[in-house]
């Protein structure tokens, strides 16, 4: 009897036991599906958030290519009033949008869809001007493609201040409140601490900001500040010899001239008063100014065709240059920056001459473009104007029948000297700069060596000489400001802080 009662009281426990084990199962399988759902909520939000953020990337880098105007898409060259032309300093209160609407949208409305109120947050005011075109997106031929484009829906480009940026800038570092009205500058010579300016120093300092919003509601607003990629080339003379003992050989012909005077229009600049040099040089004496006829110097009756117009004859000077060309890594640099950027990266030796044409058929005065010989270069025959820069990393073998409007520089080899001739009157209008950061053989200097040059007396030749410039020509090298501005090349905007604004 006992026993029977104890099964009766057992009756029921398997029941139990799997319904608890059922019950365990099912909290497991809720949870896991929860997890899931949650992960794949994450993963969402995450795809979301990177998808919105390279949108609206998309746009600042968009906007900041475009600014250069060598772009094929420049807004100087799509749409001529959306920015004042490039060098133009842009307005405090001028506010330019990039706008690029998704199908179906409107660009007239796209500002009232997706405002704009971070401008006002940054400086206490609406806008003054505002001006609008179309992304490269909403212009052909890529409105044709049927792939999906960034989802940015517009970039403003604008002037900044320090009040818009919150922050003391030089020369006076005041406030709060800081200058609400005169646009930020950068100048990147300047100690750490003292490059942002409002003293027109250097390049004007740009805001980029760039809204992107996806279908599913997620938005991202990032913003850049732009400037000019600033060339540093800082050419005070109509000819300048960086370095050690250079070696100047001057012409034999009452024809030859080096003008320090200021002269020649490009585009719309006029030439200044100003009276620069006619000859830099770093190092050495002037002395190794030769003429083989008088090994002290240049004879007195030429000594008046080295003049600035307005200091003693001869005018040559010995000058501190700046640090970035006052060594061979710096020089190395440079010439790195100009290939990067140039429109012909052309291998030497090379000739250019009557019969064989090796620069851009492009180049014109209205179109100066960067040319860089890597190795010697000849001019002979050549009966044309060239516009823009010139870089030489070899000898420069160079025929007075040849003119060129902007910037020469040989820097390498260091050595540009004339090619006999006899066709018409030719100059050079700018500046040339010769500098050496090669051996005889061809190899870097040592970087931490300042010596630019080297005396003939090393096996290679080295400075310049035109000795052999014609007496039937009227030729030289003039000083101009204008096609130094105009040769400069139009390097990158280079980014000076990029940050996520929290809306």
């Amino acid at each position: 009897m006992i026993k029977t009662r104890k099964r009766q009281k057992e009756i029921g426990v398997a029941l139990l036991i799997s319904i608890f084990v059922l019950l365990l199962i099912s909290i497991v399988a809720i949870a896991l599906i929860v997890s899931s759902g949650t992960e794949s909520a994450l993963a969402g939000n995450y795809r979301s958030a990177t998808g919105v953020y390279y949108a609206a990337l998309a746009g600042l880098e968009e906007a900041r290519g475009r600014l250069l105007p060598k772009n094929p898409n420049s807004f100087q060259s799509t749409d001529s009033t959306f920015l004042p032309s490039p060098g133009t300093t842009l307005a405090v209160g001028y506010v330019a949008y990039v706008l690029n609407p998704a199908a179906g949208e409107a660009a007239s409305t796209l500002l009232t869809t997706y405002p704009d109120p971070e401008y006002a947050n940054e400086f206490g005011v609406a806008a003054a001007t505002v001006k609008t075109t179309l992304s490269v997106w909403n212009r052909a031929p890529l409105n044709s493609l049927t792939v999906p484009v960034p989802l940015y829906k517009w970039v403003r480009i604008n002037a900044v201040t320090a009040k818009s940026l919150n922050v003391p800038v030089a020369p006076s570092y005041s406030g709060p409140p800081y200058d609400s009205t005169t646009p930020v500058y950068y100048d990147g010579t300047q100690p750490s601490g003292a490059q942002l300016n409002i003293s027109n120093s250097g390049a004007q300092v740009l805001e980029l900001t760039a809204l992107a919003v996806l279908p599913n509601g997620s938005q991202k607003l990032l913003q850049y500040l732009v400037t000019p990629t600033p060339l540093n080339l800082n050419l005070t003379a109509a000819l300048t010899l960086d370095g050690n003992t250079p070696q100047f050989t001057a012409s034999t012909s009452p024809s030859f001239w080096v003008g320090g005077a200021d002269q020649g229009s490009a585009g719309s600049c006029t030439p200044s008063s100003t009276a620069y040099t006619a000859v830099d040089y770093t190092n050495g004496s002037i002395n190794n100014f030769e003429q083989p006829s008088n090994p002290s110097g240049i004879p007195v009756a030429l000594q008046n065709h080295y003049s600035n117009g307005v200091s003693a004859n001869p005018n040559i000077l010995n000058v501190p240059l700046s640090a970035n060309l006052s060594t061979a890594g710096g020089l190395n640099s440079l010439v790195q920056t100009i290939t990067a950027s140039a429109d012909a990266v052309i291998p030497g030796p090379v000739t250019e001459s009557g019969s064989t044409n090796v620069f851009p058929t492009a180049m014109s005065s209205t179109n100066p473009v960067t040319i860089v010989v890597n190795g010697d270069l000849t001019f002979s025959g050549w009966r044309n104007t060239g516009y823009g820069l010139l870089l030489v990393t070899g000898k420069l073998k160079y025929d007075p029948d040849a003119s060129w409007d902007g910037i020469i520089l040989v820097i390498g080899q260091g050595y540009m000297y004339s090619n006999q001739g006899a066709y018409t009157t030719t100059q050079i209008q700018g500046a040339v700069f010769l500098a050496r950061t090669l051996d005889s053989s061809g190899n870097p200097l040592a970087l931490s060596s300042a010596p630019i040059f080297t005396t003939a007396a090393s096996g290679a030749p080295s400075g310049f000489d035109f000795s052999s410039t014609p007496n039937t020509l009227t030729t030289g090298i003039y000083y101009s400001s204008c096609w130094i501005q105009a040769a400069m090349p139009n390097l990158p905007y280079k980014i000076l802080s990029f940050h996520e604004i929290a809306q």
